[in-house]
């Protein structure tokens, strides 16, 4: 799979962990920054350039690294086509994917160490949408909501 993955300043100490196992895994990784420290640089510049290339399908899926994850997945969820989540577990960054169809995990760098990260990014890269009519139901609803909206 094509993994697009950022980070802002307090991301960053996480993104080559991630990249790591994404590529010992087999994925082929999209880099879009930051590459260096930067205390002053902003969320929103490096999430979305994740969640276009996921919601143009230049990438499968997307990682957004910051300190919490949650202006990550804000600043994601504004691009259509994007569907971020912050996920600190195993079981909600398989199961947004399974039920809700995400297309981008949130990691908060300040919240959950290395080991915890790495397995939550291997359980969102492995899942996949279960085709059960109600997940569909329901992703045609929020699909909706989006059209809503524009």
């Amino acid at each position: 799979m094509r993994v697009a993955i950022g980070a802002d300043h307090g991301g960053l100490p996480l993104k080559d962990d991630i990249i790591e196992v994404l590529e010992a895994d087999g994925h082929e990784v999209l880099d879009l920054g930051a590459y260096e420290y930067d205390p002053d640089d902003d969320y929103p510049d490096l999430a979305a350039p994740v969640a276009r290339a996921v919601s143009s399908k230049e990438a499968d899926r997307g990682i957004i690294l910051c300190g919490s994850g949650v202006g990550a997945a804000i600043a994601a969820n504004k691009i259509p086509g994007a569907r971020a989540s912050v996920c600190h577990d195993t079981y909600t960054a398989a199961q947004g994917v399974q039920h809700d169809n995400m297309n981008i995990i949130c990691l908060g760098s300040r919240v959950i160490g290395p080991e915890t990260a790495r397995a939550a990014t291997r359980a969102f890269m492995g899942a996949v949408m279960d085709p059960h009519p109600r997940f569909a139901r329901r992703l045609e609803k929020v699909n909706s909501l989006e059209l809503e909206s524009r």
